[in-house]
């Protein structure tokens, strides 16, 4: 049966569905093996059965993490439909956990918009859909995290050394990894009724609270004001040309200075040109060098401008408003030093 071009049957008929399942489960394979590492466990490989039953102790944080990427670009996907818009289904992309990176597991997963975006309102809807609907999940993962922690001698499981202590040790030890603090992390923590909270250096192996962390830094990342980011569409249509090129720039200005201080930091470890200490600590706790990193892909991989749509327009008030929540999605996800070492 032939559908006429760019009807949503049309759309869904074109999809390499074969393609799309085997990126998935290869995916939900390399993530479930990452949360095996992330709950302290290690993979058998001295037969299929042990290997199985290794395999078990990632599955919570396979399946929240997978949930959270499905949704947002679910989210992308059914809004691209809705408009009529050629897009491919959601590939997932796979990563094998390495020892010599703490991997989650996967690299994400993105859509391929095949045409040209046909008007403003599209491009909003698309650009909302995929954050919006994703921080719904991860607002849901960490609530119910929050509400239902295990008992604290838990971590007693995957650190038998702190049993001794009582508990993990009230400063950790050097080159521990430690996840930053969002406005939403802080709201959330001192409003829930949360018993057994884990310290930030130990919140890593809490599957639920781990997934709802990582789904929010994704989920920041993807809504900073640059470029074709979710969030740069969403400005563009927001606020033009002029609006898109100005919150980019200072978004752009503020993650340099985010990073500024610890690539000083670097610099004064490497070089006698710049003094160690020049720096006030406040300034360091507050700075995360992986932001240079952003910046670099972002001007010359991603770009930081945006092309017109067909039909450029003001979107109406409904979208504006939606706009805005995107924004505070942004601004409560936002996390100026997600990762730091002791």
């Amino acid at each position: 049966m032939n559908f006429p071009p760019n009807s949503r049957l049309a759309i869904l008929r074109e999809q390499n569905i074969p393609l799309h399942l085997g990126l998935f489960a290869a995916t939900l394979l390399t993530t479930t093996a990452a949360g095996v590492f992330w709950a302290g466990g290690t993979l058998a490989f001295n037969g299929t059965l042990a290997l199985i039953n290794s395999l078990q102790s990632g599955i919570s944080y396979a399946l929240s993490l997978i949930l959270f990427l499905s949704v947002h670009e679910f989210g992308h996907f059914f809004a691209a439909l809705h408009h009529r818009i050629r897009t491919t289904l959601p590939y997932f992309i796979p990563l094998p956990p390495l020892p010599m990176l703490l991997g989650i597991g996967t690299m994400g997963a993105v859509i391929r918009i095949r045409e040209r975006i046909k008007d403003t309102d599209a491009l909003f809807d698309i650009g909302t859909a995929g954050p919006l609907s994703g921080f719904a999940i991860c607002l849901g993962l960490l609530i119910y995290g929050f509400l239902n922690l295990p008992p604290a001698d838990f971590i007693f499981t995957i650190h038998p050394e702190y049993i001794a202590a009582g508990g993990p040790p009230a400063t950790p030890p050097e080159g521990t990894l430690q996840l930053g603090k969002n406005l939403l992390w802080l709201l959330l923590e001192n409003t829930l009724p949360t018993r057994n909270l884990p310290p930030m250096t130990e919140m890593y192996h809490y599957p639920l609270l781990f997934t709802g962390w990582l789904g929010c830094f994704v989920t920041a990342l993807n809504l900073l004001p640059v470029g074709q980011l979710d969030g740069g569409h969403i400005t563009y249509a927001m606020f033009g040309t002029k609006g898109h090129r100005r919150a980019g720039h200072i978004t752009l200005t503020l993650i340099t200075l985010l990073a500024l201080p610890s690539l000083l930091e670097l610099a004064a470890s490497l070089t006698t040109l710049v003094p160690v200490g020049a720096l006030p600590a406040t300034f360091l706790k507050l700075s995360w060098p992986g932001w240079i990193l952003w910046v670099f892909i972002l001007m010359k991989f991603i770009g930081t401008s945006h092309p017109p749509t067909m039909n450029d327009h003001p979107i109406n008030t409904g979208r504006s408003i939606i706009g805005w929540m995107s924004i505070l999605v942004f601004l409560l996800t936002f996390t100026p030093v997600p990762f730091s070492i002791t």
